[in-house]
């Protein structure tokens, strides 16, 4: 159970970090009220929490790009809402996900919680050097898993999408898009987004 603790100048910090569970004895509860009241990106999973790396200035650029195009189509096509980090995603019981950029339909809309995002329809994590293997093994196996239909990783870098479909109980590469091409989803019908405005220099 968390505790708060009057701050005072002369109290060892180990004293108060002492006052939080273990790593492996969070529980959901305690974790959403941390996510909920910091500025770091936490995850959780089995019990533990995980703080993400600050990103970069050029993955927010990428990320509010997104953000924009997906929002405007969704204003023209109301078929559900899009998110962005950091907002909590439970794939199930003690495992919970921030994504980057979140879609989830009306229909999973009705079924939402208050304290976090029911799973979303499509997903996508915009990939840097420290987080890359994590966005592409992890990740990927865990929104597989959870029954995500489409997962979208977005390369500033390299300035490339690919667009991920769930097929079974896994991801099948369903295109490998570079400048020059057009970002589409099966889950939104008739959205576009040309690579070459979304990796245009800053």
């Amino acid at each position: 159970m968390l505790t708060k603790v009057p701050p005072t100048k002369k109290r060892p910090t180990y004293e108060i970090v002492e006052l939080f569970p273990a790593q492996g004895d969070w529980a959901e509860e305690e974790y959403l009220k941390v996510a909920g009241e910091t500025n770091h990106l936490v995850e959780f999973s089995d019990g533990k929490l995980e703080v993400l790396d600050i990103p970069s200035i050029w993955h927010q650029e990428i990320l509010g790009r997104l953000f924009l195009a997906l929002s405007l189509y969704l204003r023209l096509n109301p078929l559900g809402k899009v998110y962005f980090s950091a907002l909590p995603v439970r794939l199930w019981a003690g495992k919970f996900r921030e994504p980057d950029l979140i879609f989830i339909s009306q229909a999973g809309l009705e079924k939402m919680p208050d304290d976090y995002l029911g799973l979303p329809d499509l997903v996508a994590e915009i990939i840097s050097e420290s987080n890359e293997e994590h966005d592409r093994v992890t990740k990927m196996s865990e929104y597989a898993r959870a029954g995500i239909p489409e997962y979208w990783i977005v390369d500033p870098q390299a300035h490339t999408v690919e667009v991920y479909w769930l097929k079974g109980k896994r991801y099948t590469l369903n295109s490998q898009l570079k400048e020059g091409d057009t970002l589409v989803s099966f889950q939104l019908p008739g959205f576009e987004l040309s690579l070459a405005e979304l990796f245009a220099p800053q």
